[in-house]
């Protein structure tokens, strides 16, 4: 299952940039996060960082950890995580045209087993829950690069 949102930002690549990578603080800038935590920084770049997220997901704290695979700066990376059974790719990306900056955001589930592949049919039922809390990631990204700017 695909999810994919985008929202405008008034900001520039590299404040949107900043924003995104800023992901120590994202319990303090994403509303949905409740926890960070650092598990591995890499010697330069984003590839390769791991941390632990906590969110609440149906009343309950989920925590998962999340590792960067690919990354180009000012542009995107792509993450990768696993959970009973299932892989979850997610990326962010960003885009600029006719001056405006454009922050996508898209969430991949893919089961892999066939218990997994079993639980992700009810999963089409989530899609808008999932929808709804990618928009209010971005939402509170693009006020935090909005705020910095103004």
């Amino acid at each position: 299952m695909l999810v994919e949102v985008q929202v405008p930002i008034d900001g520039s690549r590299a404040a949107v940039w900043a924003a995104i990578t800023d992901i120590e603080r994202f319990s303090e800038t994403i509303s949905g996060i409740d926890a960070i935590e650092i598990v591995e920084k890499p010697a330069r770049g984003l590839v390769g960082l791991r941390w632990r997220e906590t969110r609440m997901l149906f009343g309950k704290p989920a925590t998962a950890e999340k590792r960067i695979t690919d990354a180009v700066e000012n542009e995107f990376y792509t993450t990768w995580a696993e959970d009973n059974g299932f892989v979850f790719l997610s990326s962010m990306r960003i885009s600029e045209s006719g001056g405006r900056t454009t922050l996508t955001s898209a969430h991949e589930t893919r089961p892999q087993s066939v218990m997994a592949r079993l639980m992700s049919l009810p999963m089409v039922l989530f899609r808008g829950v999932m929808r709804k809390a990618l928009l209010q990631d971005l939402a509170d990204l693009k006020a935090t690069v909005e705020k910095r700017n103004s």
